[in-house]
């Protein structure tokens, strides 16, 4: 499947960014060196159950600091490329506001880094954190990533997620307030959950106006709480067929001004444990998008 054709069924990013600037961003993930509320006992231990010890970008040196990490990735770059800094392992508004402001600054280093895009949890945003995060918008595009991944609060016990529906939406509204563009993460497929459920996930985060979602299929990492409850057959991941037909119809709930980051999740192939179909992410997209043209499903057209 053409380029052309999936950005004619959804919003994507990289569509998004070529009219804007009129070429595709790379994204240049970061390990800030942040922790998590989840596993330091400040609202629980051991984390969602899906997240590994990197808590997410297990690709990245940890060892280098955010300015070598950065200097690394533009190593050899030519001088018309343009980036993205993506904070991406753990939660990177976990700390006070002056480590925060060092952190981001140390990877504001180059005019080729046009965004600046902050993943973290909706538990770890405060009003503080929200106008330090709104003063980068005079440097180019920010936004922050909420890892929300159910609206179901059912659900979110199970995956051990550590804070309520209510939670988000303060974070929101907040974030909302400071005119910060908001990236909402959900997953198909978490245990106990139906295509259904996940549905009513993306027609939740459809209404709230967010710049972006993004839709990952679940994996089995290894080293993960999910992979001992995968081991001991207490947790089956959907086919590919159930997770390639929740996610064509999931896109339809979602309003076209809607930017679409991701069709879906992926893990490193050393480190994947199940489901196998997860290891070909380009075979995924190209099955969505075929299923959606099959459907006539376009962004935003099962919306009533």
């Amino acid at each position: 499947m053409g380029k052309e054709k999936s950005t004619l069924l959804y919003n994507n990013l990289s569509g998004y960014f070529r009219k804007k600037y009129g070429k595709r961003l790379k994204k240049i993930c970061i390990d800030g060196g942040f922790s998590c509320p989840n596993r330091d006992r400040k609202c629980g231990t051991g984390g969602c159950i899906y997240c590994g010890e990197r808590g997410a970008g297990e690709h990245i040196d940890s060892a280098l600091s955010i300015r070598e990490q950065i200097s690394s990735a533009l190593a050899g770059a030519k001088h018309d490329e343009s980036f993205i800094a993506y904070f991406q392992n753990f939660s990177n508004t976990y700390a006070p506001v002056n480590e925060l402001k060092k952190r981001y600054d140390s990877a504001l280093i180059d005019e080729r880094i046009v965004a600046l895009a902050i993943g973290t949890r909706p538990d770890c945003i405060d009003e503080e954190k929200a106008r330090l995060i709104a003063s980068y918008k005079d440097r180019g595009d920010v936004w922050v990533e909420l890892g929300l991944q159910t609206s179901n609060d059912k659900t979110a016990e199970v995956i051990n997620r550590g804070y309520p529906l209510s939670v988000f939406e303060k974070a929101v509204a907040l974030l909302k307030q400071y005119d910060i563009p908001i990236v909402a993460h959900m997953i198909i497929g978490l245990p106990g959950e139906t295509g259904e459920e996940a549905k009513e996930t993306a027609r939740y985060l459809g209404s709230l106006g967010l710049f972006g979602i993004k839709i990952h299929s679940i994996y089995v990492m290894e080293g993960t709480k999910l992979a001992d409850e995968y081991r001991e057959n207490r947790y089956t991941p959907p086919t590919l067929s159930e997770f390639v037909s929740a996610c064509a119809e999931c896109v339809g709930y979602i309003p076209k001004s809607v930017v679409i980051h991701r069709l879906t999740g992926d893990c490193p192939r050393d480190m994947l444990v199940a489901p196998d179909w997860n290891a070909d992410k380009n075979k995924i997209i190209d099955e969505i998008v075929k299923e959606m043209e099959r459907r006539g499903i376009r962004q935003g057209s099962l919306i009533k």
